[in-house]
């Protein structure tokens, strides 16, 4: 029995690490601080903003740059983020590279770290732009709706960025080839086939530049469909766990997860936009806007999504564990291998340092899936049914 009340079940060839549960809790204890003061500091931001009247200062001198609202929306975007970005930057570098070393979870260099957010910032700076150009475009051309045609775009874009992501997207971070362990590759492939999932490919990729974390998961949809393996699960786990966590992710193609989570998202993003309507309609004549599609709107369409977000959160990490329940049901019913996945779960509590019984009030707010702990004692369960 471990210092969490969970004992690993017979059999198993690995074991839940005290040590390392340890400091998971410390790191997630610190990593959720770290969250509540980024959020904070959005917030301060933006309020400041809205109540000293910055936004239609930068507003006014966007505008004598150009008229043309093509070029003073992004220019409002980009002086209006800058600074943010600057102050959140000692934050990023804190949490993202800092913390990660001190738990020896990170394997990047500072360099890696640096070029990674660059990729990242070019990346979520052009789709940002586009979706803004289309989003105040529509602002202007049908101020009572646009809300409504808005959530279509971003469905439709979503609907483009998760069949394009494993072919253009993914392979800007991490170096992707064919898995050259043929006996595994057929393993996995007829695991797809006993699933009733087609798959493109079974690829490694390169995890191990940037993290000691595992992981695996199959991307990507139709044509672009394939399995992807980081090779710290690879060099890690065994064939049956690995085919035990491709289980699980091959469930979520099954069960079209990633249709239902587009559909899911798409829906709160028309609230989101529903609720920005509302906000730009009242910061009309309460923060001087000239009308809906004023770019000096930017900060009271950043808190209201942010609102919204925010109040949504637990919803959808609830409906998101409900279906992560259905996917490990399905991996243990149709490998038949309840051993090998509380080993795989175990597996991956030490090595991504994971905390396997966290607070009720921690999963609920912040996990997406059933805390690992939950996982287990449901292989166990069933190992011990079926009297392995």
């Amino acid at each position: 029995m471990t210092e969490t009340g969970f004992a690993i079940e017979p059999g198993a060839d690995v074991a839940l690490d005290p040590e390392r549960q340890r400091e998971a809790r410390a790191y997630a204890r610190i990593r959720r601080r770290l969250m509540l003061v980024d959020l904070l500091l959005g917030a301060a931001y933006l309020a400041v903003w809205l109540l000293a009247g910055w936004h239609l200062a930068l507003r006014d001198f966007v505008v004598g740059i150009s008229a043309s609202p093509w070029i003073n929306v992004p220019l409002f975007a980009f002086f209006f983020g800058l600074p943010l970005f600057l102050i959140d930057l000692p934050l990023s570098y804190y949490s993202g590279f800092v913390l990660p070393h001190r738990y020896g979870q990170s394997t990047q260099t500072l360099g890696e770290w640096v070029l990674d957010q660059i990729k990242g910032l070019a990346l979520s700076g052009v789709l940002g732009v586009i979706l803004l150009e289309v989003v105040y475009w529509l602002l202007r051309a049908t101020p009572d709706l646009w809300w409504l045609y808005a959530g279509g775009v971003m469905l439709f874009f979503s609907v483009i960025l998760s069949t394009l992501a494993p072919v253009l997207i993914a392979p800007l971070f991490y170096k992707f080839e064919p898995l050259d362990d043929e006996e595994l590759v057929r393993r996995l492939k007829r695991l797809g086939e006993r699933a009733g999932v087609e798959v493109e490919g079974v690829f490694r990729f390169d995890m191990s530049r940037r993290t000691r974390s595992a992981n695996a998961a199959v991307m990507g949809l139709g044509r672009t469909r394939r399995i992807i393996l980081g090779d710290t699960l690879l060099e890690n786990f065994t064939d049956d766990e690995i085919e035990t966590v491709l289980a699980h992710e091959l469930a979520h193609v099954v069960h079209r997860d990633m249709p239902l989570g587009i559909v899911v998202n798409s829906a709160l993003t028309l609230v989101s936009f529903w609720a920005v309507h509302l906000a730009l309609r009242w910061a009309v004549g309460a923060y001087g806007l000239a009308g809906m599609a004023d770019p000096a709107g930017l900060p009271v369409f950043a808190l209201a999504v942010g609102v919204v977000g925010l109040i949504a959160m637990p919803l959808g990490n609830a409906f998101s564990r409900w279906r992560e329940r259905r996917a490990d049901a399905f991996a243990l019913r149709v490998t038949g291998m309840p051993q090998a996945f509380a080993a795989a779960m175990t597996r991956l509590a030490n090595q991504n340092l994971s905390e396997v019984a966290p607070e009720p009030w921690v999963v609920v707010l912040f996990y997406s899936h059933p805390p690992l702990a939950e996982r287990i004692e449901r292989a166990r369960q069933m190992a011990g049914a079926a009297g392995m």
